[in-house]
């Protein structure tokens, strides 16, 4: 029997390491143990015809030895064979390693799955209180906002452009092309009629044509004096031009200034006769599906779809990229609202908590099984040795106190019977 084994088991971690040296520390102590009951057992056995009273010792020191050397083996059969020597029913987690791991397994799933166990621990947690401090939090809400715009750059990498461009065209086409135009227009022209909106339309085209005449008089004289006759006079031209230009800009000045202008009436008229052909004039409406057809033919509608995915998803990128873009604040800005929301509401927190709670049960109670088999394959991946060394290195330390404490039982069971040996025994039997 090696004093020392000095394998890794496997150790990888600092945590494995540190487990390690405990485990040898554990077994230095139980070697050291059987050593000194050796030591002792020998001495006793030398002088103690001598000295009877080491008798006492030398029994207690034998079965010390005993209940090392037996719990040493009972230990070391555990993970491998005894010296290396194939005795049977040695080794056992590498032979049951499989059969281990079915047990595992099914332990799991009848106590740690169970219904009642995750109904009652989850009943326990009000998870949606702590996600709401947790979210609360600005440095959490930026690395939310930051998993986020994670994902997004790669929703946005993994999509397809061609097939985003393909739903952008059917859903413009369905929305926009397909849709009858002139009911649609004739509805919205006569609901803006009717609430007014038209007046600030007026207005602002009335002072807008009002400003440009007077900033741009030379135009409109162009305009007028070419409809003259060449034989009239350049003076005549010029007071006509002068006179029809002042008479415009008043024009639209009163316009501007008079909510009842009788052009504003006819502006009104027009769009209420307008919105009402839109709706019933089915002439008017075949022009108008003609005039959508010409404008949205499919070569079109399919450069708008490229040229409005394009646009967008480039924006977003840079927006996602960007840690300080205006949307990446807000989305840290709704993290932070929402968990303080969270944290503060009690009544959100319930239907949090109970939606959380029966999904996780229903999930439980339909993967239960296939959660536990996790455990199972893994166990079974394992090759056995390691396996074995896995399991020692966690529970090795622990079962050293096995090795101690038998050298200590054997020494005081080997005493107790020498010791009823002599004084009952021994005068019973005449000795």
């Amino acid at each position: 029997m090696p004093l020392l084994n000095r394998r890794t088991l496997g150790a990888v971690t600092p945590a494995d390491f540190d487990r390690l040296h405990a485990l040898r520390r554990m077994q230095g102590i139980a070697v050291g143990l059987l050593i000194f009951m050796a030591v002792v057992f020998v001495f006793a056995f030398a002088f103690q015809e001598r000295i009877p009273w080491l008798g006492y010792v030398r029994a207690a020191s034998e079965g010390g030895m005993v209940g090392a050397l037996a719990d040493w083996f009972a230990v070391t059969a555990l993970f491998r064979h005894p010296l290396g020597v194939p005795i049977p029913h040695t080794n056992l987690i590498a032979n049951k390693k499989d059969e281990i791991g079915e047990g595992l397994g099914s332990f799991i799933e009848e106590n740690f799955l169970a219904d009642d166990v995750v109904h009652d621990k989850l009943s326990q947690i009000s998870g949606a209180r702590m996600a709401g401090a947790w979210l609360r939090e600005a440095g959490n809400a930026r690395r939310v906002s930051d998993m986020a715009a994670g994902i997004g750059l790669g929703a946005l990498t993994v999509l397809d452009d061609r097939d985003v461009q393909d739903l952008v065209e059917s859903l413009v086409r369905r929305h926009i092309v397909d849709p009858e135009w002139g009911p649609l227009l004739g509805r919205a022209t006569e609901s803006f009629v009717t609430g007014g909106h038209h007046e600030s339309l007026v207005d602002l085209a009335a002072s807008r044509l009002e400003l440009w005449l007077v900033q741009h008089p030379q135009a409109f004289d162009k305009v007028i004096s070419s409809r003259l006759p060449q034989w009239v006079p350049s003076i005549v031209d010029k007071f006509v031009d002068q006179r029809l230009h002042a008479e415009a800009v008043k024009f639209l000045q009163n316009v501007s200034a008079d909510a009842n202008h009788p052009a504003r009436a006819a502006i009104t008229k027009f769009l209420h006769d307008l919105s009402r052909d839109l709706q019933e004039q089915e002439s008017l409406q075949q022009q108008l599906e003609s005039f959508k057809r010409e404008v949205f033919d499919s070569p079109r509608i399919r450069d708008l779809a490229a040229s409005t995915w394009q646009t967008a998803r480039a924006a977003i990128v840079d927006m996602l990229e960007d840690p300080e873009s205006e949307l990446r604040s807000r989305i840290t800005a709704a993290v932070c609202d929402f968990g303080r929301k969270l944290e503060e509401d009690a009544t959100l927190q319930y239907k949090i908590d109970v939606w959380v709670m029966k999904v996780v049960e229903y999930l439980v109670r339909t993967y239960r099984h296939d959660l536990a088999q996790v455990v199972t394959d893994t166990v079974q991946r394992w090759d056995a040795n390691e396996a074995a060394e896995k399991i020692e290195l966690q529970v090795g330390k622990d079962l050293q106190f096995i090795r101690i404490n038998g050298t200590v039982i054997g020494s005081l069971a080997g005493l107790g019977i020498f010791t009823i040996a002599e004084l009952i025994i021994a005068p019973l039997a005449g000795h």
